[in-house]
């Protein structure tokens, strides 16, 4: 039986709602569980490469160990580099705009400063503001396809560099001091530095997809102003909005995306309301560029993950 044929029959056509023609699907009258038949986990698996994102309401009966057994069955799970896990848990990040780093609110890529960033992320909504706090994703792969073919032939050949450790005030000016003292002394803890092809080669669907984002420092073998202007033009492709699906969440929801073929931003427009959301990734493997070079860790921390609060 073939993975459509399988997806097919284990989450009929009827189930899977397109939330635009790009990007994003809502997956309906199923329940994530460590229990879920296998044929239902490759249904999933293979909504998410054809949609990026996958979205189900109403996952209230999952807790952070459910959580966990249901990523399992995605891949290995993979804790954040520099940030603590949920004490009790393996891999659970807790992301709450009342403590500093809880509000993610410019346009990334998970992780995509460490070499072998991950697969996919799953994130489950807990304490959603009244009013705002949407996220919204993009697709990366038809960013790709957008762009014109001399952009197309420049971005094959262009390597970016990617890290945790940057001026974070020149870029968030507005952001509380919490925020500012969780960045240097948690996110960027222990630097990392990678160098990616700004343009890999998806490893299961053979699409071509940009690799950009606010981890992105520099274009490779360009100064930080000629890098920008190349990289906000490439950018603007990502981010156009006919390129982007937006999510208004509820408590309970859950959220899947193909993090080797999108970039999200958190919406900042929720005050001082509070918002709690828990994440935990899949284990990825290292991008490769059009002309077969993998991207090349440029540091080497001392180990992989912190311990447990």
């Amino acid at each position: 039986m073939t993975r459509h044929e399988t997806f097919s029959l284990a989450i009929p056509a009827e189930r899977v709602h397109p939330v635009t023609p790009r990007i994003g699907a809502e997956i309906r009258g199923v329940a994530l569980a460590g229990d879920l038949l296998e044929e239902t986990v490759l249904a999933i698996e293979a909504l998410l490469l054809r949609h990026k994102v996958l979205f189900f309401r109403g996952q209230t009966h999952l807790d952070n160990a459910a959580q966990e057994s249901f990523a399992r069955r995605l891949g290995a799970l993979v804790p954040h580099p520099t940030q603590a896990a949920v004490t009790g848990t393996d891999s659970v990040l807790e992301l709450d705009s009342r403590r500093g780093g809880g509000r993610a609110d410019r346009w990334h890529t998970d992780v995509t400063f460490v070499e072998a960033y991950p697969k996919a992320s799953v994130l489950r909504g807990v304490v959603i503001p009244p009013v705002g706090g949407d996220t919204i994703w993009a697709n990366t792969a038809t960013a790709y396809s957008d762009l014109p073919e001399p952009l197309r032939v420049l971005a094959d050949g262009l390597r970016a560099v990617h890290s945790n450790a940057y001026d974070y005030a020149g870029q968030r000016p507005r952001a509380s001091e919490a925020d500012r003292r969780h960045h240097a002394e948690v996110f960027a803890s222990e630097v990392y530095e990678t160098e990616h092809p700004v343009v890999r080669i998806h490893p299961e669907t053979g699409e071509k997809v940009l690799v950009l984002g606010s981890f992105v420092q520099r274009i490779a073998g360009l100064s930080r102003e000629e890098s920008q202007k190349i990289l906000e033009i490439l950018q603007s492709y990502v981010t156009a909005p006919e390129n982007t699906v937006r999510w208004r969440w509820q408590a309970g929801d859950v959220v899947i995306w193909d993090n080797r073929a999108t970039q999200h931003v958190a919406v900042n427009d929720y005050g001082d309301a509070p918002r709690v959301v828990r994440r935990v990734t899949i284990q990825g493997d290292i991008p490769v560029g059009p002309d077969g070079r993998p991207s090349t860790a440029l540091t080497k921390p001392r180990a992989q993950g912190r311990s447990k609060e």
